[in-house]
């Protein structure tokens, strides 16, 4: 079996065990609040139509993608930045620690005041709480760059965004992978967030919608397609890392092998 077949077996096998094992274990449920599994697969197609897709699903990952790319844009930059700076870097060390110390969540309400219940209001939240770990990440791995591989680019005279793009974001980026991955899901976390406080579409608000309605099973529904949204948008971020962190993979897999 080839490396990516496995990956594929692996990433597949265990939550289908899940399923299979919440099928059986509520087959007989009586509860209303947790129908059978097999019940809520049932109600997933007529809750879920292409209408109701483009009207709950679409503003959803459309708010999520356009606040993480801002997030991630953001806490790069600034991350590349104070990360260069050491005497910066010890100057916004306590603002960084206090501003990333408050919940986002509690901003909603004062957003709101000053955006309203669009989505300026909701991108805003994804980005003030996805920011975070992208940012920090990034300044933790401009500060790891190998000194041997600065004093060769001073060597050879190069400077300027040659430096910034081929030694300081090519050397942090895993640390800066490992902070988008983390930045993903508090993205998603707030997208939820934001839209049961105030909003007219939308997963979180369908959702709710729902639970107050009574509606448990289509509530259920609600839950598995934000988990399958998730999930689709993890998949493409590791695709995405796969493809650019290809040489560090080789890298380590050379490392291996001397050892």
């Amino acid at each position: 079996m080839t490396r990516v077949a496995r990956g594929v077996v692996v990433t597949v096998a265990l939550p289908v065990v899940l399923v299979l094992l919440a099928w059986v274990a509520t087959a007989n449920s009586t509860s209303f609040y947790l129908p059978p599994l097999s019940k809520i697969v049932d109600r997933f197609a007529p809750v879920w139509t292409t209408e109701r897709i483009l009207d709950d699903v679409v503003p959803s990952v459309t708010r999520v993608l356009v606040g993480y790319v801002i997030a991630v844009v953001l806490g790069v930059t600034i991350g590349v930045v104070i990360g260069s700076l050491p005497r910066l870097r010890a100057l916004t060390e306590p603002v960084l620690e206090f501003l990333r110390a408050i919940p986002p969540p509690v901003l909603v309400p004062v957003l709101m005041l000053f955006a309203g219940i669009g989505n300026t209001m909701k991108v805003s939240v994804i980005v003030f709480g996805a920011i975070w770990p992208v940012l920090l990440n990034t300044v933790e791995g401009v500060r790891a760059v190998d000194e041997t591989l600065r004093e060769t680019c001073r060597c050879y005279g190069i400077r300027g965004p040659a430096r910034v793009w081929h030694l300081v974001v090519r050397s942090a980026s895993p640390q800066i992978a490992a902070g988008m991955r983390q930045g993903l899901s508090i993205a998603i976390i707030l997208m939820v967030i934001s839209e049961m406080f105030a909003a007219s579409s939308g997963l979180g608000f369908t959702i709710v919608q729902f639970q107050r309605g009574f509606a448990i099973s289509e509530m259920w529904t609600g839950v598995i397609m934000l988990g399958l949204m998730g999930f689709a948008l993890a998949m493409l971020l590791r695709l995405f890392e796969w493809r650019t962190l290809r040489w560090y993979r080789g890298l380590r897999d050379a490392q291996r092998g001397r050892s």
